[in-house]
């Protein structure tokens, strides 16, 4: 087969979308094994022509993209408009994957993509007026157009179901993984044991009770918050023992979870939750909210609060303390089982049997 997989989102800084894209591409270019051509492609900015080819560094794959002034404009119209086909940009294909920022035309060949999660229709309040309408649109056409529906956690395929009112059998759960989080290597330090949490600072991540958590907490513990800045109302991060890290580069978070005497994910909704993963492939005991969207990323290896509750979250802090010991060695265990190679196996399964 000819895969055509789109990679527009990787000409940003990587957060959790851009991490999946990135590594399912690679595990789906390690399962093809060199059976299948598998071509990334990109109408981007000249921003995008630069890091696109820097985030797929180590991945054998041949990458088109096409230099666009206001490539999101030009996006959006290809979508809406739905000409021309993409077989006149990129030649005949079998497969053609479309991400997060746009659903390109075709003549033929299945129409597959990824669903990360539904929260732009389940919680408006918690996205901006762009990513509501951009996403609002591909949900539509994805729903109506698409053979083959990706998701990240049964979580998420259940809720395209009956959300979207999508078959099953469209429908397949490609798990996140977790190559490259290991205990051994180097660690981070702040000169004093930290918790850590990593999340983009929005409204959905739940820092402000965090914080209100940390400050209960009876251990001599820093709370380091890493994440780029994002949108709404912004949590106080001004507090004596918190610890501001901003973005971190995919590539320095494995040592500040190594460094981590806890890490701690209070989030109200996930499609699946992959710093819990990298965090547990880390080395470290977990404390993460107990929204159901999260439980397959924890299986029984984390200790699951009420996000809404400081006194929950300052408790579950003290309890994975106390019982790091076990926490990570059924954290270490279950966090095996999520690899690039199976993401990209289960893709090229689907995509196999569909055709």
């Amino acid at each position: 087969m000819r895969i055509l997989f789109d990679v527009s989102p990787l000409s940003h800084p990587l957060s959790g979308v851009g991490n999946y894209i990135r590594g399912s591409l690679a595990g789906l270019v390690e399962a093809a094994g060199g059976r299948h051509e598998i071509v990334a492609f990109a109408p981007t900015s000249p921003a995008g022509k630069r890091a696109i080819p820097e985030a797929l560094t180590g991945i054998d794959v041949e990458l088109r993209t096409v230099f666009l002034p206001f490539a999101h404009g030009w996006r959006t119209a290809w979508s809406r408009v739905q000409w021309p086909p993409a077989e006149r940009f990129l030649g005949d294909f079998d497969v053609l994957h479309f991400t997060d920022w746009m659903y390109p035309p075709q003549r033929s060949g299945l129409r597959s993509t990824m669903v990360h999660d539904l929260i732009p229709l389940h919680f408006p309040e918690w996205t901006q007026p762009r990513t509501r309408s951009m996403h609002g649109a591909k949900y539509r056409h994805m729903a109506r157009a698409c053979d083959v529906i990706f998701t990240n956690s049964e979580f998420t395929a259940s809720d395209v179901a009956s959300t979207l009112d999508v078959a099953p059998e469209r429908l397949h759960v490609a798990y996140p993984g977790a190559d490259g989080f290991a205990p051994q290597g180097p660690r981070a330090s702040l000169g004093r044991p930290y918790a850590l949490t990593v999340a983009t600072l929005e409204p959905r991540k739940n820092l402000s009770t965090l914080v209100e958590g940390y400050e209960l907490v009876d251990a001599d513990l820093v709370l380091a918050v890493a994440g780029g800045k994002g949108w709404g109302d912004q949590p106080e991060l001004d507090v004596p023992g918190v610890e501001r890290l901003d973005y971190l580069a995919h590539e320095e978070l494995p040592g500040w979870y190594r460094g981590a005497a806890v890490f701690v994910y209070p989030s109200r909704f996930e499609g699946f939750g992959m710093p819990i993963v990298e965090a547990m492939a880390s080395g470290v005991p977990c404390v993460v909210s107990s929204h159901p969207s999260m439980d397959e990323a924890c299986g029984d290896a984390a200790v699951r609060v009420d996000p809404d509750s400081p006194e929950a979250i300052a408790a579950g802090i003290e309890c994975a303390l106390a019982e790091r010991e076990q926490l990570v060695a059924r954290g270490l265990e279950h966090a095996r089982r999520f690899t690039w190679l199976a993401c990209g196996q289960a893709m090229l399964a689907a995509y196999e049997a569909a055709a």
